[in-house]
């Protein structure tokens, strides 16, 4: 039998699986329209289709991406929140509605905060109490505790936060709590927030517990249900999830801990752009992801996908940004995303001012974009591309999805040009230059705003309309390089391939650099080390590929945020001084200075448990530089470009008939069976030794 690896990502508008022969490397790529409202059965019909494929097929492991967790906090239907209570120390039950008292809109009177996971009535407090050095002032009430419980069971709840203050220092409270919860309800869920986030920041950690038990429930119900209906079809092998820092983890950790997965899907797509890197011998680079639903960012600098220690889940974003206050903070290492509503079935519309608008709001996979003729009337981005000539009506998804370029012509003509009075070649430019616009600022947000200059990275497009905008963001970004990988429709479904296992681990500390014990904090790393050591054997791996990455989070004295800066092994005095000049040096690229005679202080310590997985390998072949075959060329049709503001008779390649060596000048279409690549006129294409596409400008000097 031969031996697959599989993985499956869940996108907005189409889920994609991937499957990897462990034996030749072989790539087999399956694409099908998402069930938003089923998302495990565009699953189950993508394995099938593989199973379908592939009659002598073992799966060794399967890696998911998914987005439930996101969407049920945005309130997506068959996604209802279970009945869930919380515990805290008394007194400070309504921490989770007071919280920063920021207000996202400053000048709307009229604003709705997000709403309140858990009611008031549901929120208890228990006397007890924790000093801030993790003295004991006031014992556990342990005969309050028993009838809440009894009071938790007559209320039917079916998951539980406990967050009590200072539990990040001493959890004995928290932890006494959650046996009695567990003892007397043994099928209640409970989440702890000095095991969920055992950090300082009280409305932060008490908010992250009470995500992770909203979500415990929705989660494990829906990890479970899926390899069920996976191992009906035959398929034993084990179900790993991806989580928001880009690693994965087991079915079993990631269904105790869901708030590690909330952004899972988005995390996938940067980590297959880190292996490419790594592998071209690229270390900067800009990761473009544009879907269905929306375009996403994110960088690698010097080969390390750029990482922060806090979220807002199901915020809402302004020109890219997540809005502080608008959604619910969660502490927990995200892969550092700027995200914007300009995917491929982004409507465009016009306001009551005339102006032309794009989005937020997607057409999705139901009915979709205009042009595939499942019902939508709104004109989209990917309507957009049909009228200017860029997209292929014939040759999407290798021709088994039929296109309507009609039904695109009428939606633009209707919703834009007659309320606006343009031409209909005027509103399709206009809507990929406004939808351009957006997605280039999420690009300066994720580098410049990081204190990265875009001109020194190189720019890797995917997603399924990823490729098609490409050379107008470079232009629009001065970046001269772009790679476009073998699938890009496919490539965040490839991210999971090259994933390793990672588990965080944290510890508060909360001293002055200069009271720092250097002993002390040695040993705390060494007893996250044995933790991390331990989370990794039970997800089977080899202590052999383990690793350990240590970090410490600094700041300036007073100040109310971090920093997050690696460090080596073993800790000496000296490696504490070169972690504080790190610091001060990443304080200057971020916040344009540093204060190097102010105090530094040491907030927590932290571990990154890292278990390698062997990497995918890519087939490698001899460069001949060379033109095109002939029959590369399967037509020509007339392609709108913004440089001459007109339609250019273009030639139209079919990729895989491309041979590795080959160049190809501007203007071109390059076509697959999971993307389209638009090749601007001042651009060049050039296939490299692993058979990716080289966008390049031919006068760089300009």
């Amino acid at each position: 039998m031969v031996k697959y690896r599989v993985s499956i990502d869940i996108g907005g508008t189409f889920t994609d699986l991937v499957a990897l022969n462990e034996e030749s490397g072989e790539i087999l790529n399956i694409k099908v329209p998402s069930t938003p409202r089923e998302p495990a059965k565009a699953v189950i019909r993508t394995f099938r289709e593989f199973l379908r494929k592939t009659s002598d097929a073992e799966v060794s492991v399967i890696i998911h991406a998914t987005t439930i967790a996101t969407n049920a906090l945005l309130g997506q239907l068959n996604l209802e929140l279970p009945k869930t209570a919380l515990i805290t120390t008394k007194g400070f039950r309504d921490i989770i509605e007071i919280g920063r008292q920021r207000r996202h809109e400053l000048y709307n009177l009229f604003i709705q905060e997000p709403r309140t996971l858990i009611p008031r009535r549901l929120r208890f407090g228990v006397e007890e109490r924790i000093g801030p050095k993790g003295e004991i002032l006031t014992p556990l009430n342990k005969t309050q505790v028993k009838s809440l419980v009894q009071q938790l069971g007559r209320e039917n709840i079916k998951t539980v936060a406990v967050a009590l203050l200072f539990s990040y220092i001493n959890p004995k409270h928290e932890r006494e709590i959650g046996e009695m919860l567990k003892k007397s309800l043994p099928k209640i869920y409970v989440s702890l927030s000095s095991e969920i986030a055992p950090e300082y920041r009280e409305y932060e950690r008490t908010s992250t517990a009470v995500v992770n038990a909203v979500l415990t429930p929705i989660v494990s119900s829906y990890l479970n249900d899926l390899q069920r209906k996976i191992r009906r079809l035959g398929v034993k092998a084990p179900l790993c999830v991806m989580q928001s820092d880009g690693g994965i983890a087991t079915k079993s950790i990631v269904s105790k801990k869901p708030v590690s997965m909330v952004e899972s899907g988005p995390a996938a797509g940067v980590i297959a752009s880190a292996f490419y890197g790594k592998l071209l011998g690229i270390g900067n680079i800009l990761s473009f992801d544009m879907g269905g639903t929306t375009a996403k960012a994110g960088a690698i600098k010097e080969a390390t996908p750029e990482v922060v220690s806090e979220y807002e889940v199901a915020g809402k974003v302004h020109s890219g940004r997540i809005v502080k206050g608008s959604g619910y903070p969660v502490r927990h290492p995200f892969i550092d995303l700027a995200e914007c509503s300009a995917g491929g079935g982004t409507i465009a519309w016009v306001d009551e001012g005339k102006a032309l608008q794009v989005g937020p709001i997607s057409a999705g996979a139901e009915p979709g974009p205009a042009c595939y003729g499942k019902g939508g009337k709104q004109p989209t981005v990917t309507d957009a591309n049909v009228v200017l000539g860029r997209l292929n009506p014939r040759y999407v998804l290798g021709g088994e999805m039929k296109i309507y370029p009609e039904l695109s012509e009428k939606a633009i003509s209707k919703e834009i040009c007659e309320k606006i009075r343009l031409e209909l070649t005027e509103a399709a430019a206009g809507i990929i230059k406004i939808a351009n616009s957006a997605m280039a600022k999420i690009l300066r947000i994720v580098s410049v705003e990081r204190g990265h200059d875009p001109r020194d990275f190189v720019l890797m497009c995917f997603g399924g309309a990823g490729p098609m905008h490409g050379c107008a963001l470079a232009e629009e970004l001065k970046i001269t390089e772009i790679i476009v990988p073998n699938n890009p429709g496919l490539f965040s479904a490839y991210g999971l391939l090259a994933a390793d296992f990672r588990n965080n681990l944290i510890k508060a500390v909360m001293k002055l650099m200069d009271e720092v014990n250097v002993k002390k904090i040695e040993a705390v790393f060494q007893r996250l080390e044995l933790k991390g050591a331990k989370l990794l054997e039970k997800q089977h791996v080899p202590k052999v590929n383990m690793r350990f990455i240590r970090q410490m989070d600094l700041r300036y004295f007073g100040q109310s945020y971090e920093l997050t800066i690696p460090t080596s092994k073993p800790l000496t005095k000296e490696v504490l001084k070169q972690a504080v000049e790190s610091f001060h040096k990443k304080h200057m690229a971020i916040y344009g200075y540093a204060v190097k005679d102010e105090l530094v202080e040491l907030v927590n310590v932290k571990l990154v448990a890292v278990g390698l997985i062997e990497k995918p390998k890519l087939k490698e072949q001899p460069l001949h530089r060379e033109k095109p075959p002939k029959e590369a060329i399967t037509a020509k049709r007339k392609v709108f470009f913004e440089q001459n503001n007109d339609y250019n008779e273009t030639p139209i390649y079919r990729r895989e008939k491309l041979k590795i060596g080959n160049v190809i000048n501007g203007p071109a279409v390059i076509e697959q069976y999971d993307a389209t690549t638009v090749v601007y006129p001042d651009w060049m294409a050039s296939v490299d030794r692993y058979g990716n596409i080289i966008l390049s400008l031919r006068n760089r000097g300009n």
